[in-house]
């Protein structure tokens, strides 16, 4: 079967470290399975195969997009001193299968592995198959025992009978057949450099590699991995408020809202910012009912606009549009004028409802009532929502899900695939489950993004039962110590089935690090969560630092969420006053290096100063595209307040450069190019220059 064409792949170099480019092993040609026993249970089989990855808790299938690569490895072992082979046997959405060979990891675990990068959407399987390699383990043998001068005619003769047997095998190519007969031959008359020779010969291993001579053959349960658009890994966001974009004063100091068609105009400035994902609030009716005034207070002013999270009003509910933003033919021009510029509209889906929303009164039982007749309002201690309802999913399970799916496969008509979750942590796991399932067993193309602040087994259940994205803990996340454990977290012991979006501000959240670090504090982020994930985003206002709080919160003063907000992006930029040439430049480098748009390839790096941290992002050759290995090096001082001068430390053999060799490495934000090797000196600016993103070119 000739190899896919779906699929790239090396395998796994035979250190504790990263895997290095090897040949394609999609190449090995596929053979009967045979007789096998099943590798997971220890109790069945001589080789057992063991804790396969990837894997996602809860027996969900793990999760992969199109053209990520994918580590798959396997726990493999067998008794005594005979050397065993394990390869992967991958089956397409189709039912075409290749099979792929592993390579020990040298670190004492038996864990074997190899890396694809996997090209086409949809339900894959895969499962292990373990041998022992009876060519390997005598070549292994007579090369120790020929030169201990050990056994020297009994190797000879092993090794003839195992040539003689190869040789025999109809399905091998006859070039093959006529050369392991020849030195089968060559072995008969037990001589001691010919024995050596051909237990060396690179021939024949190429040979035995490419179709092992195997014994005791086990195979492992088959495995299910689900491949999902490359948008549901890749891309970086921008967040508005519509009615912010194009709003204007009136003379009597009152504000007109934006509508569908200004805020269309702001799109060209956000594509030529490099972003992929437009990703507007609720678009909703408001309701007037409880209606909160600016900063959040509970008395509002005629004129205030209301939250756009209490949805719901005389106009209608979720599946209508604020008659001031315009009508459906006013959101569909926007969608278009969106893909013209090559940004795909996100939309907010809040399951809530204002007092005013028509679910109130036409399904009262979709809601909690307090002893005292009234209906619960929503509540995330300390704050409360008092303009908002919260749905319970308990007295009528069956309508509440029926009308969720109704809504979201609404707005998938009206042209949104993508879906950023309001407070999914707050409805039942199993609705998450099912709603996703069905809307993406219609419509795989769907994304749905967790907007879940909660406990880590919340947030890690939720993505295991299907959301393709999640927020994380990022925006937290602030010193050295915090960054290198939560990007090692995000990149290797959750990536299976967990895609972290890291959104470096939100409308409701304004970190400490941004309200007191200044303006050096926004270029670091931007330049950690432009890098560190292949999922970003940003909200409106970022690239005008604003990082004034409402005093005693850890949000922004005159929050949008309740007001309109009037912004002059163009004269902030020419002013040079506005992030946004940073931010362009970051997306540039993004989309120019494919190792950026890899999650599972970052590995931190050290460095002396408890302030400055390093991590590269390496993409081996076999899968850039371009024949060349592309390697990303971030050094950056997280100190927003100081001047740092350090050394740092690379273990260069991530991105396979032998320690101690030198080579090139290009600042992609100044240009500045360096020559660099395992220890180099730096000193970031915080007021100037805090970051370094450096691209490592080996020296010609």
């Amino acid at each position: 079967m000739p190899r896919s064409r779906y699929i790239r792949g090396v395998a796994a170099r035979t250190s504790s470290t990263r895997p290095k480019a090897l040949r394609s092993p999609a190449q090995i040609p596929l053979r009967p399975l045979g007789a096998v026993s099943d590798g997971d249970d220890l109790r069945a089989t001589r080789i057992p195969l063991l804790n396969a990855t990837p894997q996602a808790p809860g027996g969900f299938p793990p999760k992969a997009f199109v053209g990520e690569v994918v580590p798959f490895s396997v726990v493999a072992f067998r008794e005594g001193h005979d050397l065993i082979g394990v390869q992967l046997r991958l089956t397409s959405p189709g039912g075409e299968e290749s099979l792929h060979r592993l390579t020990p990891l040298l670190d004492g675990t038996d864990r074997w592995r190899t890396e694809l990068a996997i090209d086409l959407q949809g339900e894959w399987s895969f499962r292990f198959e373990a041998f022992s390699d009876d060519f390997a383990t005598w070549a292994h043998a007579a090369e120790v025992k020929v030169a201990a001068g050990v056994d020297v005619p009994v190797m000879a003769a092993l090794g003839a009978e195992l040539l003689v047997r190869a040789a025999a095998e109809k399905d091998r190519p006859l070039p093959q057949r006529r050369r392991l007969a020849a030195a089968a031959e060559s072995l008969r008359d037990g001589d001691a450099a010919t024995t050596t020779a051909l237990s060396t010969d690179p021939e024949l291993a190429t040979i035995f590699a490419e179709r092992p001579l195997t014994s005791l053959r086990s195979v492992s349960g088959t495995h299910p991995l689900r491949v999902e658009r490359t948008a549901a890994g890749v891309g970086a966001w921008y967040e508005f408020f519509p009615r912010s974009e194009g709003a204007r004063r009136l003379k009597d100091g009152t504000i007109r809202s934006g509508t569908f068609r200004t805020a269309a105009k702001r799109l060209p400035a956000v594509a030529a910012m490099g972003f992929d994902v437009i990703y507007l609030v609720p678009i909703h009716p408001i309701g007037t009912t409880n209606r909160k005034g600016r900063n959040n207070t509970l008395t509002a002013e005629p004129a205030d606009p209301g939250s756009p999270y209490a949805i719901g009003a005389a106009e209608g509910g979720h599946d209508a549009i604020h008659p001031e933003l315009g009508k459906a033919a006013d959101f569909r021009a926007f969608i278009r004028a969106a893909r013209s510029e090559g940004l795909e509209v996100a939309l907010d889906l809040a399951l809530q409802a204002s007092p005013d929303h028509p679910w109130v009164a036409e399904h009262p039982e979709w809601f909690t009532t307090l002893p005292d007749g009234t209906i619960a309002y929503a509540e995330n201690p300390p704050k409360k929502y008092q303009d908002i309802y919260p749905l319970n999913f308990d007295n009528d399970p069956e309508g509440i899900y029926q009308e969720m799916l109704r809504i979201v496969q609404h707005w998938v008509r009206e042209g949104v695939k993508i879906f950023r979750v309001d407070n999914p942590h707050t409805k039942p796991l199993q609705f998450w489950e099912w709603l996703i399932a069905t809307v993406n067993a219609a419509d795989p193309d769907v994304i749905f993004l967790a907007e879940a602040f909660t406990r880590p087994a919340v947030m890690r259940a939720l993505a295991a039962v299907g959301f393709q994205q999640s927020y994380s803990y990022f925006t937290w996340r602030n010193t050295k110590a915090e960054l290198e454990e939560f990007l090692t977290s995000v990149s290797h012991e959750t990536s299976d089935y967990m895609r972290p979006n890291l959104f470096v501000n939100t409308h409701d959240i304004l970190t400490e690090y941004l309200q007191f670090g200044g303006r050096a504090a926004y270029r670091i982020r931007a330049c950690i969560g432009a890098t560190a994930a292949p999922v970003y985003g940003v909200y409106a206002g970022y690239e005008l630092f604003e990082n004034v709080a409402r005093p005693g919160s850890e949000e922004n003063i005159d929050n949008e969420k309740y007001e309109y907000k009037l912004r002059d992006w163009e004269g902030a930029e020419a002013a040079g006053d506005s992030l946004a040439p940073l931010l362009r430049r970051l997306n540039g480098i993004r989309r120019a290096h494919p190792a950026l748009g890899q999650l599972r390839n970052l590995s931190v790096h050290w460095s002396d100063d408890d302030a400055v941290l390093v991590y590269s992002k390496h993409l081996d050759a076999a899968f850039t595209g371009t024949g060349s290995a592309d390697t990303i090096l971030v050094v950056a001082n997280v100190d927003p307040h100081s001047v740092r001068e350090t050394t740092v430390h690379l273990d260069t053999t991530v991105f396979g450069i032998p320690l101690g060799e030198e080579f090139e490495v290009e600042d992609l934000l100044t240009g500045a190019v360096w020559t660099w090797s395992d220890h180099n000196y730096v000193r970031l600016d915080a007021f100037a220059e805090p970051v370094h993103i450096l691209n490592v070119r080996k020296r010609s």
